[in-house]
């Protein structure tokens, strides 16, 4: 997997989204507990969580429009130096009178974040190549992503204690700087493919209908939704259960430990599964496999049984990141990839606000133990519907002449220049 790194461009890349990656993750805590701070209110906080959320739900499609349609290296730069001036607003907001301007940067800093990750998932193909380089550089980016994910919030915390809301924005301009420098220091790459329609709408419209007739795609894309909003559910469940079924917040931590521990030792793994099976194969047997780590987690008593199902949870959970993302990225053409992989990550946001919502919810209706139960059913479900609506040989998806490049496997030379 770390062979990939040996290619210039996307050991720059890699460096360059991990850096960000962690710069943004140390906002998660620090934002919400400085609004809470100056304004007290449980209802202020909670409208900082909204403002993180609508940026992906509202901006999504236009940013795959983006992502084809500009050179996606610039867009990646540009986007860094927004989140620098979007951010540094939040040092303004220092009364409950100016706490709006918290929620002015929390929007700009998700929109760049928005217009960043389709660009950025769409371009590793230009810079791998579609040959089983690619499964290597989407296993490796999840790794990171899901460390910097449970490091950078606590981090964020400790630094807001310690100094308060100025270090921490000054730390994650600092690293959204860092990423801009690395990303423009990657070399320039032609694109293949015409441009996008100069009409917007009509831009995502050939994204959309191109899902639409992709069959395989297509049910990706609905069953993956799924899967992720029942994951959310069991997500947003899992610090209450932890706090009352094992113990407290320390066995939260342990929990949370184990679960990034099983992220990095399946990540290994998953590559070579994603490489040598089909699509739909390793996405259904990761849905199924998922949905039974979860229920093995949730109706656990014990401490270390929970945290074997945590660490058992990894290798599913990245196998089925790995094999959509790879799926998406080689079959679709070259013009339309931004579209397409904004689709997904639409999808992504919506599921998953859907489903931090839905399962507390549930919790509160019908008790912990039954939503817990049937969000693992949810996701269990994910996993026929996988093998029902993708086909066991999705040709038409590899059809039509910007895909040649996909059904050859093309792979850059051995330097990455």
């Amino acid at each position: 997997m770390l062979r990939v790194l040996r290619v210039r461009d996307f050991r720059l890349l890699w460096a360059a989204r991990a850096v960000a990656g962690l710069g943004t993750s140390m906002l998660v805590v620090a934002i919400p507990a400085h609004v809470f701070a100056v304004t007290g209110s449980v209802l202020a906080t909670g409208v900082t969580l909204a403002f993180e959320y609508l940026p992906s739900l509202l901006l999504g499609p236009f940013a795959g429009v983006m992502a084809d349609r500009w050179d996606r290296r610039r867009l990646m730069v540009a986007t860094d130096l927004v989140h620098v001036l979007a951010i540094s607003v939040a040092l303004l907001a220092r009364t409950p009178e100016t706490i709006w301007l918290v929620y002015v940067a929390v929007l700009g800093q998700g929109s760049a974040a928005v217009l960043f990750r389709p660009a950025g998932q769409a371009h590793i193909p230009a810079v791998v190549g579609t040959g089983p380089a690619l499964t290597s550089a989407n296993a490796l980016s999840a790794v990171t992503t899901g460390v910097v994910a449970l490091g950078g919030p606590p981090l964020g915390g400790l630094l807001f204690a310690v100094n308060g809301i100025g270090a921490v924005v000054a730390a994650s301009a600092a690293a959204a700087l860092l990423s801009a420098a690395t990303i423009a220091m990657t070399s320039a790459r032609p694109r293949d493919g015409g441009p996008a329609s100069r009409n917007v709408l009509a831009s995502i419209s050939q994204g959309l209908r191109h899902v639409r007739q992709a069959a395989a795609t297509r049910g990706l894309l609905a069953t993956n939704s799924l899967y992720l909003l029942a994951n959310a559910a069991l997500t947003a469940l899992l610090v209450p259960f932890g706090v009352t079924r094992l113990g407290g917040s320390m066995e939260v931590g342990y929990l949370l430990s184990a679960l990034g521990l099983g992220f990095l030792l399946g990540a290994p793994v998953s590559r070579g599964l994603a490489d040598r099976h089909p699509a739909r194969t390793t996405v259904a047997a990761g849905q199924a496999l998922v949905a039974a780590a979860f229920a093995l987690l949730f109706n656990s008593t014990a401490l270390p049984l929970a945290l074997v199902s945590a660490v058992l949870l990894g290798l599913p959970a990245v196998t089925v990141l790995v094999s959509v993302q790879s799926w998406v990225q080689r079959t679709t053409p070259e013009g339309l990839l931004g579209r397409v992989t904004s689709a997904f990550l639409t999808m992504e946001a919506a599921a998953t606000m859907l489903g931090a919502f839905a399962g507390p919810a549930a919790s509160e209706l019908f008790g912990m133990t039954a939503a817990l139960n049937a969000a693992c059913a949810v996701a269990l479900l994910s996993a026929p519907l996988t093998l029902w609506l993708v086909p066991r040989r999705p040709g038409r998806d590899l059809a039509g002449p910007a895909a040649t490049g996909a059904r050859r496997g093309r792979l850059p030379s051995p330097g990455g220049e």
